[in-house]
């Protein structure tokens, strides 16, 4: 049983963790999400609780590690061992889960399992970003590598010459085939645009041979995983959704086309799902949070005088709405604007991120 045997010797207690907003508790648990968020550090930290001989540790896929084995004599070894923690990652239980004290599974899979609770690991926000910046002591500086290199926790730890090297390869690493590749691509290159899968499967299939099926179902699936997210209209289920991905750094890395505003936008957007469960768009506002009765609009370069006909449909559409508070979203610009009848905001990200 030489898979178990290995995967019983790692040992994880000198894993150096730095606190996410997010941890395992539950005993039983199903961690979710997109590549490279930082999953597989959570169940580190997780297992760090405990002796390194109360635990086992299987990963389905390390290529040393045979899956028949593990399927055939798991139980065994576990009642052998008497282990108190499983853990299985990249599960996609294509086999029966033996007993354990404790369970934890990392899985994309769409599978309730009772007694088990499910946690969604996102991308570092701002605040944690912080925390895992170790370089950089000014807030500034840090928000422009926030901005330029993105959100995921591996990344910090590169050399600046190597970063966008790793970016393209995680999203190599994620893709199963050139065609679930090509499809990533299109979506990242159209993030914080309204656009149809229709639209965007229209102008995929004159590049490569596709079908509608498989792209429709691939992007479902990236959806579930949280890789992309569908921004809806609020009140309008027919109208076409926006585009954000995961990572808003990956725009910029794959295409020479500078899109500032939408790469902008998509940082905000993964800054407001941290916080809410509900976000909508409107027509001139990028993001509207109706519990709290907020507008948020990506302006990245903000100056009242000559943005003066945009506010006002922003303000028309607010009325509609009855949205009370405005946020605009700067690079750097704070301002005060007065309004009888609104709350306005002129923040730069970072002082709205951390407000």
């Amino acid at each position: 049983m030489k898979t178990l045997e290995a995967c019983y010797e790692i040992n994880f207690s000198k894993i150096n963790f730095i606190e996410r907003k997010i941890r395992v508790t539950h005993p039983k648990t199903v961690v979710k999400g997109a590549s490279k968020v930082g999953k597989s550090f959570l169940i580190y930290d997780y297992l760090s609780n405990f002796k390194t001989n109360e635990y086992i540790y299987i990963d389905l896929t390390d290529p040393r590690n045979d899956i028949e084995e593990v399927k055939l004599h798991l139980d065994d070894f576990l009642r052998e061992k008497k282990i108190k923690v499983l853990v299985i990652e990249s599960f996609d239980f294509s086999f029966e889960i033996p007993y354990c004290e404790s369970i934890i599974i990392s899985s994309n899979i769409d599978k309730k399992l009772k007694g088990f609770r499910d946690i969604t690991v996102l991308p570092l926000d701002f605040e944690e970003y912080l925390l895992h910046d170790k370089r950089y002591q000014n807030t500034t500086q840090s928000f422009n590598n926030f901005l330029k290199y993105g959100n995921l926790p591996e990344v910090l730890n590169f050399e600046e010459h190597r970063k966008i090297q790793r970016l393209q390869e995680v999203i190599k690493l994620q893709a199963k085939d050139n065609t679930h590749f090509e499809i990533l691509n299109i979506l990242f290159e159209n993030v914080d645009e309204k656009k149809s899968l229709y639209q965007l499967f229209n102008t995929l299939k004159t590049k490569i041979k596709i079908s509608k099926d498989k792209f429709y179902n691939t992007c479902k699936n990236l959806e579930h995983e949280n890789t992309i997210y569908f921004l809806p209209k609020f009140n309008q289920e027919k109208a076409t959704k926006k585009i954000y991905s995961y990572n808003h750094s990956f725009l910029n890395i794959i295409s020479h086309n500078k899109k500032f505003k939408n790469e902008f936008a998509n940082m905000i957007f993964l800054e407001l799902i941290h916080k809410n469960k509900e976000i909508y768009y409107l027509d001139y506002i990028d993001f509207y949070i109706k519990d709290t009765s907020q507008a948020i609009v990506a302006i990245p370069f903000f100056n009242t005088f000559l943005m003066n006909s945009t506010l006002k449909k922003i303000y028309k559409n607010m009325s509609e709405h009855n949205i009370e508070e405005l946020f605009i979203i700067t690079i750097s610009n704070t301002e005060i604007i007065k309004h009888k009848k609104y709350k306005i905001n002129v923040l730069p990200f970072y002082e709205w991120a951390l407000s």
